[in-house]
């Protein structure tokens, strides 16, 4: 089953709405060729030019709407900005359609087609079709609210100076101003849709890549607030002990004692702002990855942390929340991510867990998870990762403490 939904439930969330949209429209096709032309060539036994020019008239509706199908796929690639706006395909279009409905009402017209509803279908359907993919075409809403008044305007008259009458040509002009316009607000609704979950899907990706880059500059900060006036102080006071030895003036060696104690210093606060990050406060890694998972539009629900874990534990439990963290901004559709820690037959146990798995998806061997397991190996640790039902991915991190758990305030 996993293998027959794979190629739906694998993609994300734009690219789903956008198969949609391309196959309603394809759907459209088969409608116009099914209904339209199928029932062209099923009444053409009633015109007294025969089957013949009934196949005649199918098979230029069967090529309008091969054509319109063309057009409305480059139309939805167009609205996506991956190509340049069809408008020679849809002049072309344009012009058959108008060919194939003028050659309907003369034929109306001068008896051939005896049947009404037939040259009505023809008329009425290729036009209606025409709309729905042209109003693609267009970036303008005022456009689009005239395209279809115009076209049922311009065919009513059409019809009415063909001479087959004012009735006929009344029902031509409210039967495409009521079939035109609810398709041009149907596809106009549908190009726009699409093309805004798109912009949410780079939205959200954008999000992700400013959450990481925010996080990177203020490890930059934090490093020039340690280094900046201890660099400061070094060069000066090398300077002065340069200036000192040509001298020949003792106090050069005091000076460079002092750039040398200063050195060792500033090496020691490096190491304390790289440990700050690298064995972080289990509670500090903790808001950052609300913050962080915030910032990319994922609801992050943590549960209060009520144990008190000694600091090995808890450094490698941060880690654990940082690498999953990373994990959950890499899938395109999480919506949702939970993380709780509890006490459990003499270990902690940390899950971390999110939705947004694709199905078929192979997780659970990369290399951060790889990273974790060594560092959880380390302190008699386990670490456990894999897909689970309804497209939602668990992480779970074992340590045995053997400390009671401590509430706030208790």
């Amino acid at each position: 089953m996993s293998r027959l939904t794979g190629w739906w439930s694998g993609r994300s969330t734009a690219a789903k709405v956008e198969l949609y949209t391309r196959w309603s429209f394809h759907f459209f096709v088969l409608l116009e060729i099914a209904f339209i032309g199928g029932g062209t060539v099923a009444q053409g036994d009633r015109s007294p030019l025969g089957l013949p020019l009934a196949a005649t008239l199918a098979a230029l509706v069967c090529l309008h709407a091969v054509l319109n199908g063309v057009l409305s796929s480059r139309a939805l690639d167009w609205v996506l900005d991956r190509r340049e706006r069809p408008v020679r395909l849809a002049a072309s279009l344009v012009a058959l359609t108008a060919a194939g409905a003028l050659t309907a009402i003369a034929l109306r017209a001068t008896g051939a087609l005896a049947e009404p509803a037939v040259a009505a279908a023809v008329v009425t359907g290729t036009v209606t079709f025409t709309l729905g993919s042209l109003v693609l075409c267009m970036n303008r809403i005022r456009h689009m609210l005239y395209v279809a008044p115009l076209a049922a305007l311009t065919t009513g008259g059409a019809v009415a100076a063909a001479g087959v009458g004012l009735g006929e040509a009344l029902g031509y002009t409210v039967g495409i101003l009521l079939s035109g316009g609810g398709l041009v607000a149907a596809c106009g609704f549908s190009g726009w849709l699409m093309k805004m979950v798109w912009e949410l899907e780079r939205s959200k990706e954008l999000k992700a890549r400013l959450a990481v880059a925010e996080e990177r500059l203020r490890f930059g900060r934090d490093l020039h607030d340690v280094m900046g006036r201890n660099l400061s102080v070094i060069a000066l006071k090398s300077e002065l002990a340069v200036q000192l030895a040509r001298r020949e003036r003792p106090e050069a060696v005091d000076q460079m004692i002092e750039v040398q104690r200063i050195a060792r210093e500033s090496q020691r606060e490096v190491r304390d702002v790289v440990r700050g990050y690298r064995d972080a406060d289990l509670r500090v890694e903790l808001e950052g990855a609300r913050g962080v998972l915030g910032a990319a539009g994922i609801d992050c629900a943590i549960d209060p942390v009520t144990l008190e874990l000694p600091a090995g534990v808890q450094s490698v439990l941060g880690w654990v929340v940082r690498e999953t963290t990373t994990n959950v901004l890499r899938h395109p559709d999480a919506r949702r991510c939970g993380i709780s820690l509890q006490e459990k037959d003499g270990s902690v146990l940390l899950t971390v867990r999110n939705d947004g798995v694709r199905e078929g998806a192979v997780m659970g061997q990369g290399s951060g998870l790889a990273g974790l397991r060594e560092r959880l190996a380390a302190v008699d640790g386990t670490l456990e990762a894999g897909p689970l039902d309804g497209g939602t991915f668990q992480v779970t991190a074992r340590v045995p403490v053997g400390v009671p758990s401590a509430r706030k305030g208790a």
